[in-house]
């Protein structure tokens, strides 16, 4: 079968690096990582949640990204193409279709999350979060979002940025877009972390991410790093799958793979030794989680010198965060469109936004006008959280490993990673037999199924992967290519 010619291409493979970095990059990074890191052990976990990377989010992303690069198009494109190469079932086509609206549901919901960033940009300039307290800049954040006409006019000033950079293509428009948000994100965190070091925290910063208490690394906390190196690196949301398709041939996937997994944890560790000295140089809590940001933080930065000032450049850098993200979830929507269809990217963009507008009016009315409207105990807002992350996210990344490590033909994936024979041994095992077993724990814990601890049980995983393995040898000659759809 002759391979689909590139449509777009990066100029680079630091576009495509940037790119993924930004999609990676997010509000997860800036509090989430940096707290988990904190609380369950330091450097201990530093180097648990690495393991985790190298397990399932080196493997998965590299799956994503030569899949992408085969198929040449949108997540249903790449796949579909890769099945009609294969002479699998074209039912694996709805994997490709999961991805892509996972990434657009959580885009739904996410422009609601980015607007507070960039609303509070303009809040700390303004001198809104002049608040005496804590308790006083929670009820800012409130009134903030019970104001529907606020929330609502922030959420589509993300929104719109998004579709005009993404209706611009992807070289003017991504690419052009990526290459001076990502370097202006990484000079706007440097610049934090030295305030940071003046601020009189530093040292109780710096223990509090880097101490290695190795008592603290529990079962809950391999399930955080699993967790957290699968969701962090945008897998199984179709962005990097997207991404992945616009590489140009003969550029090394693992090379370009572990570069984008080290940049969107340094940052992830830049943002912790910016936040954390600030919080504990005023004697605030360092386990706030997202409250950190819109209500600890703004505090400190007051009661600081050039506190208004380094405040300002915090949240431009989480908008641009923000953004960087917001972009790549919503390029698989406007790929799939513009490729599929016909239709130009600038009309592609404005189809998808009407849609994104609609779904997004709905999730933040669920802070508003519709609060009070929450069947089965979920507003419309964590609804979409809820089937996202927790269902199709880890489903779809069960799917894809399914797909790449025993539907398709080795010598597809072969020829498309182009890693030497041990290489690729290790890459397959890993996708066939680690990956699916690691992967469901994230699933049931996220659902809040699974039943043991998986450290004090760790021969529980061992048996399991030793099973698939023995099972997946023995059965994959004959019976798997039944399973999943394959011609002999």
């Amino acid at each position: 079968m002759t391979r689909e010619k590139p449509k777009n291409l990066w100029l680079s493979r630091w576009g495509f690096i940037l790119a993924a970095t930004g999609s990676a990059v997010g509000l997860g990074n800036i509090w989430k990582f940096p707290y988990i890191t904190g609380q369950y052990g330091g450097g201990a976990f530093v180097l648990m949640y690495l393991a985790c990377i190298l397990a399932i989010g080196i493997p998965v992303m590299m799956t994503e990204i030569a899949i992408g690069r085969r198929g040449r198009g949108s997540p249903i494109d790449a796949i579909g193409r890769a099945v009609r190469e294969n002479g699998s079932s074209p039912l694996w086509k709805g994997v490709g279709g999961m991805a892509m609206t996972a990434g657009f549901l959580i885009l739904c919901f996410y422009v609601v999350v980015a607007g507070w960033a960039f609303a509070y940009t303009l809040k700390m300039l303004d001198g809104s979060l002049a608040g005496g307290s804590v308790d006083a800049l929670a009820q800012v954040f409130e009134a903030h979002n019970a104001n529907a006409l606020q929330l609502g006019g922030w959420s589509l000033l993300v929104a719109l940025l998004t579709l005009w950079i993404v209706a611009r293509g992807v070289q003017a428009g991504i690419e052009r877009a990526v290459r001076w948000m990502m370097p202006g994100l990484a000079i706007m965190l440097l610049i934090l972390v030295g305030y940071a070091f003046t601020s009189g925290g530093f040292d109780q910063g710096f223990a509090f991410l880097f101490s290695f208490d190795t008592s603290k690394l529990t079962g809950e906390a391999l399930l955080a790093a699993l967790g957290h190196a699968f969701f962090t690196l945008s897998l199984a949301s179709g962005a990097i799958l997207t991404y992945g398709s616009y590489i140009p041939d003969g550029q090394s996937i693992a090379r370009t793979t572990f570069m984008v997994a080290i940049a969107d944890t340094a940052v992830a560790l830049l943002a912790g030794l910016a936040i954390f000295p600030i919080i504990f140089a005023n004697g605030m809590d360092p386990t706030a989680g997202p409250g950190l940001i819109f209500m600890s933080l703004p505090l400190a930065f007051q009661q600081m010198p050039f506190g208004t000032l380094f405040g300002v450049l915090f949240f431009a850098m989480v908008s641009i965060a923000a953004l960087t993200s917001a972009i790549s979830m919503i390029e698989a929507t406007v790929a799939y469109l513009n490729e599929k269809h016909g239709i130009s990217r600038l009309k592609a963009a404005m189809g998808a936004g009407a849609v994104l507008l609609v779904i997004s009016l709905l999730a933040m009315l669920s802070f508003n006008l519709m609060a009070g409207w929450t069947p089965l105990g979920k507003n419309f807002f964590d609804w979409l959280d809820y089937l996202t992350s927790r269902w199709m996210m880890p489903l779809g990344g069960i799917f894809i490993v399914v797909f790449a490590g025993y539907a398709l033909r080795s010598d597809i994936m072969r020829d498309e990673l182009g890693l030497p024979p041990l290489g690729y041994a290790l890459w397959l095992f890993m996708v066939r037999y680690v990956c699916p077993v690691l992967i469901t724990m994230v699933f049931l814990h996220a659902l809040g199924w699974l039943g043991f601890d998986p450290l004090a049980r760790w021969y529980w995983i061992a048996g399991a992967i030793g099973l698939l393995t023995v099972l997946g040898e023995g059965l994959r000659p004959r019976v798997w290519p039944v399973l999943v759809g394959r011609s002999a």
